[in-house]
């Protein structure tokens, strides 16, 4: 199994793209709407999660307990369509979220910005003027989105395997680039390790949820890590009975997996409702 990630910009042809590489390689083809059903399946309303789709969020909402679920929520979606097989992924952060997983591959897509307002024009029917409006705001939302859920840098080539300019590219050459890059990076065993670390991340996911959401209990900005049959839970705590009650729940939900804490604790910790 591999994966691979698309990022863009506004009007660089990242949906085209990606259209094309999964027909090409027959892979599932993964986007915000996929994502958003999958998390609605889980009994989650997803119209509460808007406010950080792609964006950075406000003052208050960043305070808010919906920014852990809108993550909680959404890794879990993503990794619950990848166990599903080879896909490619469209935005949400996937490039980071993947980030060191092996058998994943992960890819800018930009163009020049007079070329970006020429296709923003045409598909909006505006103006230059509304069109510069529409990109401007749209760098803004990706870059404080990436900056605030992961701390990286969007627009840094460095944080991807492989850049494209669509300016003067089709989607189709593109998706034939992105495929020669998987066909000389990705091994029958990345492909083995690939489907190990999904499990991993997973069983990260599933105890997170036991913890927080069947049990919860109240561990603020909880993180359970699994690699080599250990799973390490991150996060605050008021107080030691918490930390220890957060344990036995990883217990129950990862029986046949040590389990070990880094919680901190710190007393009368709190995050707005």
């Amino acid at each position: 199994m591999a994966i691979i990630t698309i990022s863009r910009e506004l009007a660089a042809l990242g949906d085209e793209t990606a259209h094309e590489l999964a027909k090409l390689l027959d892979y599932r083809f993964v986007d915000k709407q996929a994502l958003e059903e999958r998390i609605k399946s889980y009994g989650v309303m997803g119209r509460k999660f808007e406010k950080y789709d792609e964006r950075k969020p406000s003052f208050w909402a960043s305070l808010s307990q919906d920014r852990d679920d809108y993550l909680h929520y959404l890794k879990t979606a993503i990794f619950t369509e990848a166990e599903e097989g080879s896909c490619v992924f469209i935005g949400r952060g996937t490039s980071v979220i993947f980030r060191d997983v092996p058998g994943v591959i992960t890819v800018f897509l930009v163009a020049p910005f007079e070329i970006r307002i020429q296709r923003v024009k045409s598909y909006f029917h505006c103006d230059d003027k509304r069109a510069r409006q529409i990109l401007d705001q749209s760098d803004r939302d990706r870059t404080g989105f990436h900056r605030y859920f992961f701390d990286v840098e969007w627009k840094d080539p460095g944080n991807y395997h492989l850049a494209l300019n669509t300016g003067y590219l089709h989607p189709a050459i593109s998706a034939e680039i992105i495929k020669n890059l998987r066909d000389h990076s990705i091994s029958p065993e990345t492909e083995s390790l690939n489907c190990a670390r999904l499990k991993e991340l997973i069983l990260g996911q599933q105890v997170k949820h036991h913890v927080m959401y069947e049990r919860e209990i109240p561990i603020h900005f909880l993180e359970a890590l699994v690699a080599h049959n250990v799973v390490t839970l991150y996060g605050v705590a008021n107080s030691q009975s918490l930390v220890e009650a957060a344990l036995t729940a990883a217990k129950e939900a990862a029986p046949s997996t040590a389990v070990q804490s880094e919680i901190q604790v710190v007393q009368e910790f709190s995050v707005m409702p």
